[in-house]
């Protein structure tokens, strides 16, 4: 048999958030280990569940999950928490080994106190364990910022190529694919990263979209090249202050270093050439709402850019409710995270009336608590199930205990426990709202709500709101980034 081993984390760290990704958030979250990492995946379509089905087409491979914890994405991770996850992967790696091959579902932009750069010092870790002769996959997400301390210790390096995140499934596929091949001796993969002094605003990161489509392409064009194995475009994630932060070019070819570096420097020139088009801006708040207002029929979605959930913002940006009451703009729907009003509102009961502040009290980059009178019209445990697409392939979500309000001026809330993007429409659908009959749905994102989302807008606006994912880059002060980097440094290049 050959025996695969799969462990790691999912982090995106967002280092202006306000809330550490500390041990205590992990645990509630659930730090899986063994058969548990297969009962919660290996039905749903992300990175796991890719290594879990190519593991699964050959009769003489196993694959035996060690450990995996995933938390939301907010601040950075606290040492208590990296040193107990780190600790714990690689104690399992070393006590169940040898190992033929190893699998690392990470995502690419973690960072912690100690390791800026804390998946790449994961994966030298790992390295370091298994010696120089045992391949090690690596898949990683669209928004990684890449270091080499990743490729360089990796043999094959995968990202998503999707955003939203629709091919996770699919690119860990490749990567477990190749690293069994490497395994059988059929290829010696040869890998080359570029990194061009570029970050990407969030608005433009969508695949589908111009110019980020057109750069796709290219890289389709290069995949076509023979001898090699896999092109990666990398969006990178600006919300990370450190020095690897922005887009990267990885490729990997069959023993052709030289092809390896043509392509990325092909692709690298090709993003330069377009970075103005890659850093567009997003609609006033007012203006959205007014254009929502004035549309003839909805529901038309705005997304909160601000306070985007799987960036690692809080969930509880009020900015669009209060302008939308000040505008005079009725029947909006939203969810917002707050435990304390989610416990007010089981303590009034279903029917109850509820007279609270909501929301807006995280920090202040998000708005003042929404006050609000109305009638509690649904309660629930948060869970619920997805099973069409979603960004990144999850199935199951939990916002923990959560319950819906109708305001007496014409707002519908959704009130959840924990920080949730708008991800599934079950999020409204398990507490009696039908979405599709509310002519305005705030969405907790950017891009992740766009595969619940497309199907039902008749259209959709993103919003410039302030906060920890802001648009507006020139609202952070960085302190670790490259310097120059386009286009928070103009002349950049």
């Amino acid at each position: 048999m050959i025996r695969i081993a799969t462990a790691g984390f999912q982090h995106e760290s967002n280092t202006f958030s306000t809330v550490p990704a500390d041990l205590d958030q992990f645990i509630r979250a659930g730090i899986l280990e063994g058969e548990a990492i297969r009962a919660e995946y290996a039905t749903s379509q992300t990175t796991l569940a890719g290594f879990f089905a190519a593991c699964a087409e050959a009769p003489d491979v196993e694959l035996v999950p060690l450990l995996f914890a995933r938390l939301t994405p907010m601040g950075a991770i606290t040492a208590e928490a990296i040193t107990h996850i780190m600790d714990r992967a690689i104690a399992a790696l070393r006590e169940q080994g040898p190992w033929d091959a190893i699998l690392l579902p990470q995502h690419g932009a973690a960072v912690s106190v100690p390791f800026p750069d804390a998946d790449g010092e994961f994966v030298r870790r790992v390295r370091e364990l298994v010696g120089p002769d045992v391949p090690i996959g690596l898949a990683l997400d669209m928004h990684g910022n890449i270091s080499r301390q990743m490729v360089e210790n990796a043999d094959i390096t995968t990202v998503y190529q999707t955003n939203p995140h629709i091919d996770a499934y699919a690119q860990a596929l490749l990567c477990a694919r190749l690293t069994l091949r490497l395994v059988r001796g059929e290829i010696r993969p040869c890998s080359a990263l570029a990194t061009p002094p570029l970050l990407v605003n969030i608005l433009n990161q969508g695949t589908s979209d111009h110019p980020m489509s057109d750069l796709l392409r290219l890289a389709d064009a290069q995949r076509a090249r023979p001898g090699v194995l896999s092109v990666s475009v990398v969006e990178g994630y600006p919300y990370s202050d450190v020095a690897e932060m922005g887009m990267s070019f990885i490729a990997i070819t069959d023993n052709d270093k030289a092809l390896a570096e043509d392509i990325v420097r092909h692709l690298a020139e090709a993003a330069w050439s377009m970075r103005a088009a890659l850093n567009g801006g997003g609609t006033a708040i007012d203006d959205a709402l007014r254009r929502a207002a004035a549309a003839p029929a909805g529901p038309v979605v705005l997304f909160d850019v601000g306070d985007n959930v799987g960036g690692g913002s809080p969930g509880d940006s009020t900015l669009i409710l209060h302008d939308a009451r000040r505008l005079g703009v009725r029947g909006v729907l939203q969810a917002l995270a707050d435990a304390e009003a989610v416990r007010a509102c089981e303590a009034a009961g279903i029917g109850g009336r509820i007279e609270i502040a909501v929301g807006g009290k995280t920090d202040d980059r998000h708005g003042a608590p929404f006050a609000i009178s109305g009638v509690v019209t649904a309660l629930s445990d948060g869970r619920y199930e997805e099973t069409g697409p979603t960004h990144a392939g999850f199935r199951f979500f939990n916002d923990g205990p959560s319950a819906a309000v109708r305001t007496d001026d014409g707002f519908t809330l959704v009130l959840i426990t924990r920080p949730g993007g708008t991800m599934s429409l079950q999020q409204f659908r398990t507490l009696g709202i039908e979405p599709t009959a509310l002519p305005i749905v705030v969405a907790k994102g950017v891009h992740s709500p766009r595969p619940a989302m497309e199907p039902i807008a008749r259209e959709m606006i993103w919003v410039a709101t302030p906060g920890v994912t802001t648009a507006d880059l020139s609202t952070f002060v960085y302190h670790h980034r490259r310097v120059p980097i386009y286009p928070l440094d103009p002349a950049a290049g």
